[in-house]
């Protein structure tokens, strides 16, 4: 099948899971073509964008200038030397009726300029919501040609909800194809926002479990326990509650060490609360680390926090990569009970979940595992368990396989709630 893949970035490392979709449909034969806006940043990237040479399937899209003086005049001459390519897309994309400020603005028209030329795809997929939107243009204009599937993976569903309002969604929802959703907790959302239930299913991002080698976790006596967390250094991810928490901890025992690996734009404030509390010795920020890097440092962890939160503006979680990474490797978890995490980490059998922002449940939850060494194998091995079974990237990308051929082929694929397997019965 000819796939379309449509992203914001690309490729971005805390997106990982687009980059697995993309080298498991490869490796299945399929031809991939991926748009994108914007080039991320080539310092830190997953090791398959260069194996696959997946840069050279990736078409970054035309963005129109700043300056409108010089958007008109670029956008004369690519009127000019593209026009003849696709006449009718070209006109489409000007009509400020419809399509408003996307078209009056001419970013309409930039944006479809580098896909004139696409033949017809089996399939259009958008990861996230916002990019169905788009996707939904392009098709309505001509400019992209095949069945439209739209990923909801979490802010696109929450914090932009709250940015957009509730019916941002509603054209998409009738004209989209089909739709996936990374837990039942956003399906559920997009189903009450008007998504028709058999046309949304769960598929949830995967991870590649052979890369995350499964080890059995112990301490010596007078070893320092390591607690780690990864995440961008945003609100939602909730690590300010880990920093505070730590510092309890750290008053109970004082061996310990919080290994934080990511970066964003609340490094300085961490820094902050980490020097008001005294625990410079305790906590290291890490910043941007690539899968090899982070897996060196959960190899030497004992035990993996995961404190996500509802942020003020409405954002929430999925089931966290990260987490899943973790569990994987045997480590025991501390995270909340948010979005879709509790699908995911079972309270008291593959870690412990707390309420938000409750960073004195964190710190009880860690002083009782490190208290409790005993209970670490077992919480690791219905962890591994776990992902191994609902999170393993072969399998998900067997079963995305299957629902774009029957999308397809106008089959709407059906998802069993006491398995969670796909059903490819005709409907």
């Amino acid at each position: 099948m000819r796939i379309a893949f449509l992203v914001d970035t690309f490729p971005v490392i805390s997106e990982t899971f687009i980059v697995n979709q993309i080298v498991g449909l490869i490796n299945r034969g399929h031809d991939i073509h991926i748009y994108t806006k914007n080039r991320g940043n080539m310092s830190k990237y997953h090791t398959d964008i260069t194996k696959y040479n997946l840069l050279e399937k990736t078409t970054l899209l035309e963005q129109a200038p700043r300056s409108y003086l010089w958007r008109l005049i670029k956008g004369f001459g690519l009127f000019i030397t593209n026009f003849h390519k696709a006449p009718l897309a070209f006109l489409y994309s000007f009509n400020f009726l419809k399509y408003g400020k996307k078209a009056l603005s001419l970013r309409l028209m930039y944006s479809i300029v580098q896909m004139l030329e696409s033949e017809p795809y089996d399939i259009i997929h958008c990861q996230f919501g916002m990019h169905g939107l788009e996707g939904m243009l392009y098709r309505d204009i001509g400019a992209l040609k095949g069945k439209l599937i739209t990923s909801f993976r979490g802010y696109d569903i929450s914090y932009y909800l709250q940015e957009e309002g509730n019916d941002v969604y509603d054209e998409l929802l009738l004209k989209g194809d089909f739709f996936l959703a990374n837990c039942e907790f956003f399906r559920q959302r997009a189903i009450k926002l008007g998504c028709d239930p058999k046309k949304i299913v769960v598929h949830g991002s995967g991870i590649d479990c052979s890369r995350f080698i499964f080890q059995t976790r112990n301490i010596t006596p007078g070893e320092t326990i390591q607690i780690a967390t990864t995440g961008r250094l945003v609100e939602k991810k909730g690590i300010e509650y880990a920093i505070r928490a730590i510092a309890k901890v750290a008053e109970f025992q004082p061996n310990v060490e919080f290994k934080i690996i990511g970066d964003g734009p609340l490094k300085e404030h961490f820094e902050q609360v980490i020097q008001e509390l005294n625990i410079g010795d305790k906590v290291q920020l890490l910043g941007w680390m690539n899968q090899k890097e982070i897996i060196e440092v959960l190899n030497k962890t004992h035990i993996f926090v995961a404190p996500s939160v509802t942020a003020s503006d409405g954002n929430q979680d999925a089931p966290v990569n990260t987490l899943k990474e973790a569990m994987a490797m045997g480590l025991p978890v501390v995270s909340t009970f948010h979005g879709g995490i509790p699908e995911l980490v079972k309270d008291g059998v593959s870690g412990f979940l707390v309420p938000e922002k409750d960073e004195t449940a964190i710190a009880e939850k860690l002083i009782y595992l490190i208290e409790h060494p005993e209970i670490w194998s077992s919480m690791g091995s219905s962890g591994r368990e776990y992902v191994e079974a609902h999170y393993d990237i072969n399998n998900l990308n067997d079963e995305l396989e299957r629902i774009y051929h029957q999308v397809s082929i106008d089959k709407l694929p059906t998802v069993s709630e006491t398995v969670r397997t796909y059903s490819l019965t005709p409907q």
